[in-house]
């Protein structure tokens, strides 16, 4: 039995983890700690988690806690996660990982020093969905991979305690949403890009509302990049990939079991289809469970999370703001 305790009395808890948690019978819910210890009771109470703590601290350095859910903001993740990690618990962070490369870093060697896992929260991930875009793509049912382009936006309204406006808690469209689109587009391509340019509209100081970016992958294979939040946004969620003998368009690949599509075009014939399965939290958790078990190796956290921040801190320094944390 898995025993996991929360950092944070976060929106995120209840649709990433807790209705999953309450699926299985290999997993539990023991504890939570929030800053407000009232907002804590009352989330405890109302999603039936047994026991508050009065601290971050105290919660991770509890005996009866295997896996620790840090649901903080990004500017709580690389010291609650290392501290997490050196207190013998694997750790479950959310996106982005980190503020910046340099806590990355941090926090990747001290999950090699502790001997734990550190997996990024990268949900769409571990879904059938992605699973099978990346299956046609090695399979060469595309054939050679020739150019990419990805887009998550979203409609995020501006309040001046709205996190992802707040630059000093690690907000920004490419923080909060762009790390998506970058991470599916380094995914698909298995290797690291360069950065070609970037340009971004600002909202509130040092916040992206809108960034762009061109990226180029190892054999001159370009990738476009685009997120926004900006008031007027619509979703959208879209990776489209061409290959020498054809071209996938996957539409929703951040939540596919609210709805996705792929279509393969290729010698003038098109493919359409969907990808069924459940949330893309419920593959998330089973697959945590799997690498704590040793059953799986992690898909996610070291040095791809790194590698992700990097060019997340590159794209803000050629856009014309600051990285997070700096």
């Amino acid at each position: 039995m898995i025993r996991i305790g929360i950092l944070g009395a976060a929106k995120i808890a209840p649709k990433a983890l807790i209705p999953q948690v309450k699926k299985r019978g290999d997993c539990c819910i023991t504890a939570i700690a929030a800053r407000d210890s009232g907002r804590a009771a009352l989330f405890a109470g109302k999603h039936g988690i047994a026991e508050v703590v009065e601290s971050y601290e105290a919660l991770i350095t509890r005996p009866d806690i295997d896996l620790i859910y840090n649901a903080l903001p990004p500017h709580r993740h690389a010291d609650l996660s290392i501290a997490a990690l050196e207190a013998g618990k694997h750790v479950l962070c959310e996106k982005p990982f980190a503020m910046n490369a340099q806590e990355a870093r941090r926090m990747a060697a001290a999950a090699e020093r502790a001997g734990k896992h550190l997996i990024e929260a990268f949900h769409y991930r571990f879904h059938p969905m992605f699973l099978d875009i990346l299956e046609k793509v090695r399979c060469g049912a595309i054939g050679r991979l020739c150019a990419m382009k990805a887009d998550f936006s979203v409609r995020i309204p501006y309040a001046p305690e709205e996190l992802r406006h707040r630059p000093d808690l690690g907000g920004g469209a490419l923080m909060d949403l762009g790390c998506y689109p970058l991470h599916w587009l380094r995914t698909v391509a298995g290797s690291e890009p360069r950065l070609v340019s970037a340009r971004m509209e600002e909202g509130a100081p040092g916040i992206d509302l809108l960034t762009e970016a061109e990226l180029e992958f190892p054999g001159g294979v370009p990738a476009r990049l685009r997120t926004s939040m900006k008031p007027d946004q619509k979703f959208k969620a879209l990776l489209a990939i061409k290959g020498s003998e054809g071209i996938l368009r996957a539409t929703n690949p951040i939540h596919p079991s609210f709805g996705n599509s792929i279509s393969i075009q290729r010698s003038g014939e098109i493919t359409r289809y969907s990808v069924a399965g459940e949330t893309t939290y419920d593959y998330q958790l089973a697959h945590v469970l799997d690498v704590i078990a040793g059953r799986a190796a992690p898909l996610t956290g070291g040095a791809d999370a790194v590698a992700n921040m990097a060019m997340i801190d590159a794209i803000y320094e050629a856009g014309g703001l600051k990285a997070r944390g700096n």
